[in-house]
């Protein structure tokens, strides 16, 4: 059996902190063997810097995906291109630095990750569903393992794509939206899904920013400048256990610490 640990999208400096003091102590007690976190965030809202990529690399983070925010941070762009442990959504056009997917050797399991964007009430991108499957045909016989952060906003659209590549893709998850669903399940032809993980990030916030500047903003619809809000953090992810006999996912449960 593999254990894979997915962290939702980390918040802020203070959720990367978190993670390096708590991460591995967590990854030992559960077992994992695979670690990936999604850190569009991580520069308190806005992107990710390679400062914290490197950070959560040191946490005990195998890969990081990223999201709508990945280009929020300019010094990214090298680390994209250097690193195959971050990856950017593959539906950003060819030119956007970085790749939309890679494949790591893990416990002499070859895992390709792969990162792609809805595009249900979200930027214009292509087709989600049509550029996963190019990968998958591509990657043919190059892999094990294959699982897929589905960043998005709407739940019809990763339901819809969870439920299109099950059997396909061992590991399915959301982010974006920071709140954990209630739907972790295993799919009809043996996928891990659950629709979104939730957020590593301030409890006391609304997901992850100051309360007081989110609840002014949609009171007054005035300009607002956001920031990460401060307290306590906690970290929400998903589990996956697959059964390398059957390469089938036999178990999901949300976690939190």
């Amino acid at each position: 059996m593999i254990k894979i640990l997915t962290l939702g999208d980390v918040v802020g400096t203070s959720a990367v902190e978190y993670l390096k003091n708590n991460l591995w102590s967590f990854r030992s007690s559960v077992g994992a063997d695979f670690v990936v976190a999604n850190g569009e965030n991580a520069a308190d809202i806005h992107g990710i810097s390679a400062v914290n990529a490197q950070d959560l690399f040191d946490s005990g983070v195998d890969l990081i995906t990223l999201g709508n925010h990945t280009y929020g941070r300019r010094d990214i762009c090298t680390l994209l291109s250097d690193s195959q442990n971050i990856i950017r959504p593959a539906n950003y056009p060819p030119l956007a630095p970085g790749s939309g997917y890679t494949i790591l050797n893990i416990c002499g399991w070859r895992i390709l990750g792969i990162n792609i964007l809805g595009t249900a009430l979200m930027d214009s991108m292509a087709c989600p569903f049509a550029t996963v499957d190019r990968i998958l045909e591509r990657e043919r016989g190059s892999y094990d393992i294959a699982l897929l952060d589905i960043h998005a906003e709407a739940t019809s659209e990763k339901n819809a794509l969870g439920r299109y590549f099950d059997g396909r893709i061992h590991v399915i998850f959301g982010t974006h939206t920071h709140v954990p669903t209630a739907d972790e399940q295993i799919l009809p032809k043996g996928s891990g899904y659950i629709t979104d993980i939730g957020m590593t990030g301030p409890v006391n916030s609304v997901i992850g920013t100051d309360i007081d500047a989110v609840i002014e903003k949609m009171r007054t619809k005035m300009p607002v400048r956001f920031t990460v809000a401060g307290g306590d953090v906690r970290a929400q992810g998903a589990l996956f256990t697959l059964d390398t006999d059957s390469m089938k996912v036999i178990h999901v449960e949300r976690v939190t610490f």
